[in-house]
């Protein structure tokens, strides 16, 4: 039975809850973020507003120009749309400039095998069409290394000139941060541009996260934003090229009629994780109590936890392997114990397969009894504190079940 204990939420990098500050932008503009904001008259023009505020935010908040930010409806869209950008109408079978080219592509994309899956998926597809892939292998440590990045892009350009690097700024399971002023240097130097998927990154860590990166990727529901919205921001010089074809909004580059009440909530949320990485910096005490009382916890109960991701780690994520245990089956455990918690990547929920990221760091025996915690703004001490008792209680209870139950 589901137990009537209030829920403690550790699932922050799953998503955020909207803040107030948030829901009270989005209902003051809804008597008129109802228009079509690509309409011109009179409520067309009020609509339209919101989402030149929403695209003016983002731009500060991540450090570039308002006009080369394109709204998208989230991170997936962002680094699907970053990641088509090389491979266009300069590619073979290309046809009209700027529109998608259907057919076979020429070039080269090089990859950590720990992005999120809207990445390494968006890879995939590449290579199927005739993109030359060249896949990098993280450290154990969940770090991808600058020369591992520089061999993968030496080799991939003797194939085919390389377009394209790809690399997060702060992983999504482990938190571990990504060297990318580093891969900036190694990319530029040889001629490629860099794609840095920040949707983890903005709004817990300074700009020197992303800094150096030609393409940028935001989600506002990880900022404490509404679902449904998000944003690739460019440097000028990058000339993006759709993945879908429709009407002229967004420059042709997303068409599609936009959201003038996500891009509400977008712009709120943004200005206010202006100064949200120093919030989020003074949880790091925070979660080191939790992640040793874990540790603790799980010795007691004959299986001491194993931290994944080691090195500069984002200040509010810690992630364990539970050796004896299966990750999928600590949630649900924990769940129905009113902690709420993930064993991967939210968009990953559901499938049979251990986390591809820490199979790629550490072998598929580790992935399958990894479970994340990520705490945010709202979580207390107490929070923590009763979280621990409760995966020990937890713990107990499955400890003494008998073998196969």
């Amino acid at each position: 039975m589901r137990s009537a204990a209030r829920v403690i939420y550790l699932d922050w990098n799953a998503t955020t809850p909207p803040h107030p500050e948030v829901l009270a932008a989005m209902q003051a503009a809804a008597e008129v973020a109802w228009a079509n904001p690509a309409s011109v008259h009179g409520p067309g023009r009020r609509a339209r507003a919101f989402i030149e505020q929403a695209r003016e935010a983002v731009a500060r908040l991540v450090g570039l120009d308002a006009r080369d930010v394109t709204l998208t409806s989230g991170g997936t869209e962002a680094n699907n749309l970053a990641l088509s950008h090389a491979f266009g109408d300069e590619a073979a079978g290309a046809g009209a400039a700027g529109a998608p080219a259907w057919g076979r592509l020429e070039g080269a994309l090089v990859v950590s095998r720990i992005e999120h899956p809207s990445v390494t998926r968006a890879a995939e597809g590449l290579a199927r069409r005739g993109v030359e892939v060249a896949w990098v292998d993280p450290e154990p440590s969940g770090r991808v290394a600058p020369e591992a990045l520089a061999a993968a892009l030496d080799r991939a350009a003797a194939v085919a000139p390389v377009r394209l690097v790809s690399l997060q700024a702060v992983n999504h399971e482990t938190g571990v941060i990504q060297p990318v002023a580093e891969a900036a240097a190694i990319a530029h130097a040889r001629g490629a541009r860099l794609h840095v998927d920040a949707v983890q990154a903005v709004g817990r860590l300074p700009p020197e996260a992303w800094a150096g990166a030609d393409l940028v990727s935001v989600a506002a529901h990880k900022i404490r934003g509404p679902k449904g919205i998000g944003a690739l921001a460019v440097r000028p010089d990058v000339r993006l090229r759709p993945v879908l074809l429709g009407g002229a909004q967004e420059r042709g580059l997303r068409p599609g009629t936009q959201d003038p009440l996500a891009a509400a909530g977008f712009a709120a949320a943004a200005r206010r994780a202006l100064d949200a990485p120093a919030r989020y910096a003074a949880l790091a005490p925070l979660r080191d109590r939790l992640e040793a009382a874990l540790i603790e916890a799980g010795r007691a109960a004959g299986a001491a936890p194993l931290p994944n991701g080691e090195g500069m780690r984002a200040p509010h994520i810690t992630n364990l392997s539970w050796p004896g245990w299966r990750g999928d089956e600590l949630c649900a455990a924990l769940d129905l114990e009113g902690v709420a918690v993930s064993s991967g990547s939210a968009c990953s929920a559901g499938t049979a397969e251990p986390s591809p990221v820490l199979t790629a760091m550490l072998g598929p025996e580790r992935a399958a009894s990894a479970v994340r915690f990520s705490i945010g703004e709202e979580t207390t001490e107490a929070d923590v504190v009763e979280a621990v008792r409760r995966v020990a209680r937890v713990l107990a209870r499955l400890r003494s079940l008998p073998a196969g139950s």
